[in-house]
């Protein structure tokens, strides 16, 4: 079927060039005018996908060609943006920068993929006229990505955005949207850290971030214009989605859900509802124990950034590892797996974490790990299968500490670093553990086999239960006594817990 659906791509000529700034402000923007806006993040980001759906007020999802195949990723644009009004999306460094010399997984690839309009943000600092020649040059190194306007960031005055916008278009013949002026370091609507803007969970000025983007949008960017341009946009033909009915759940999975981990991609958790698991959240931070789970889900974030306040939550780093020893299935992303090592090393300090892994990592002053990565399955996990090939990402600060013995591992690094010497995907138990973050429609069977681990884990829990239970009546019934028979069994079956908490 034919639908129309507006919406543009905001793109750079790099990283940094203010991309998320205006993404924000055009989102608070539509959104003032009482629109629906769908968000999107082109390529694996955590963060800024966080801010569009805290601005949003509606879950962001990432567009990635190399972890998802391009038909899938087509799919679930159109089929989650067409109840929209209008959707949104923010690209990734320079609109043409991909995985290889000829741009593969771009910005501008995607937006072909989505024949979607784009519109260039770029930095102005010290120049005038070159930023035509380069507007200029993106509009011609591939005339199959429809450029449809300019928004100018750190302008310096009046006079500068006047030499600006005639030069671009009087030579480039695509508009000028807005001019953000330079905001100065105080006026920063996000503060930055090492992996890059802190997340909405631990950001303290929300509303008057709001206010922020409000004013920006108000006094410098032509919303009317943005908006048309959005309109301009072509219909296209997609398959109609059939319906599937959910799934019953019939497992429980624990998710770390907190100010710590909260690096997400919506589709695996929902995946992994729609295999059958109903998903608990817990704070690492807060909980002193595990409640009753199946399975564990671990996800990325900043263990470093909190690490006195974990390591000082010995409860429930042992109800984890209690929870390991007893065969529970848990999968860590990253984050994860620096919360299941025995310690962190992190500004001179070490903090003692979950110890289910018998190493030690720290935190390095430049990233150890950063790009995409890609794994051979090799040895045994319940998560995977051997021979399997698992495609992610990784951007971490943290490795081994050097010396050390890296533990048993099932996966054969093949593009990217790992946990070292070429290996991720550390295994004890029913644990797997990796530095590598997957998305869920790259993996379709990842969600079924955490589900189906779960299972047989509930399973073997129910059987244990009934067996104990067995054995209590029979000691009972050895006892002689029908009296004491009937009590003890009572007393017994009352005592009985399916968790091994």
């Amino acid at each position: 079927m034919t639908i129309r659906l507006p919406r543009i791509i905001v793109a750079g000529l790099s990283g940094d060039s203010g991309k998320t700034a205006v993404s924000l402000s055009v989102l608070r923007a539509l959104k003032n005018r009482g629109l629906t806006v769908a968000t999107f993040k082109k390529g694996p980001d955590y963060i800024d996908s966080a801010w569009l759906s805290a601005v949003g007020g509606s879950p962001c999802r990432n567009l990635d060609t190399y972890m998802v195949h391009r038909s899938k990723v087509r799919d679930r644009f159109f089929a989650t943006a067409n109840s929209s009004n209008v959707a949104l999306v923010e690209g990734n460094r320079g609109v043409y920068d991909g995985k290889d010399a000829v741009g593969t997984h771009s910005t501008a690839e995607l937006a072909k993929l989505l024949d979607t309009p784009v519109i260039l943000v770029v930095n102005v600092t010290k120049t005038t006229r070159t930023v035509a020649a380069l507007v200029d040059g993106c509009i011609r190194f591939d005339q199959d990505v429809k450029f449809a306007g300019v928004i100018l960031n750190k302008v310096a005055g009046e006079r500068h955005k006047s030499i600006l916008t005639a030069s671009i278009e009087k030579y480039c013949g695509i508009p000028v949207l807005g001019a953000l002026p330079k905001l100065g370091a105080d006026a920063a609507l996000i503060p930055g850290r090492h992996l890059g803007l802190v997340t909405p969970s631990e950001f303290v000025d929300n509303d008057k971030l709001g206010d922020k983007l409000t004013r920006i949008a108000d006094s410098y960017l032509d919303v009317d214009a943005i908006l048309d341009i959005a309109n301009s946009a072509p219909g296209v033909e997609i398959e109609s989605s059939d319906k599937t009915s959910p799934v019953n759940s019939h497992v429980t999975i624990g998710c770390f859900k907190d100010s710590v981990f909260t690096f997400y991609y919506p589709e695996n958790l929902e995946a992994l509802r729609a295999a059958g698991g109903e998903l608990v959240e817990i704070s690492s931070l807060e909980d002193k124990s595990l409640p009753n789970i199946d399975g564990l889900y671990i996800g990325g974030g900043f263990p470093e950034t909190h690490a006195d306040r974990l390591s000082n939550n010995q409860s429930l780093m042992n109800s984890v590892k209690m929870y390991v020893e007893e065969g529970l299935p848990v999968y860590a992303e990253c984050g994860g797996l620096i919360y299941l090592c025995r310690s962190l090393r992190w500004n001179d300090n070490v903090y003692p974490m979950a110890g289910v892994f018998d190493l030690n990592l720290e935190i390095m002053k430049k990233p150890a790990g950063h790009g995409y990565t890609l794994c051979e399955i090799d040895g045994e996990s319940v998560f995977y299968e051997a021979g399997e090939e698992v495609k992610g990402h990784e951007f971490h600060y943290s490795c081994p500490v050097e010396g050390s013995t890296i533990p048993p591992t099932c996966a054969d690094v093949k593009t990217g670093v790992g946990a070292g010497a070429r290996r991720d995907g550390l295994v004890y138990k029913s644990v797997f553990a990796s530095y590598m973050h997957i998305h869920a429609d790259g993996n379709p069977k990842w969600a079924g086999a955490f589900v189906k681990a779960a299972s047989a884990y509930r399973s073997r829990i129910v059987s244990d239960t009934a067996s104990s239970n067995g054995a209590a009546e029979s000691d009972g019934l050895a006892g002689g006594s029908e009296d004491s028979n009937d009590s003890g069994l009572g007393k017994e079956a009352a005592g009985i817990s399916l968790s091994p908490c």
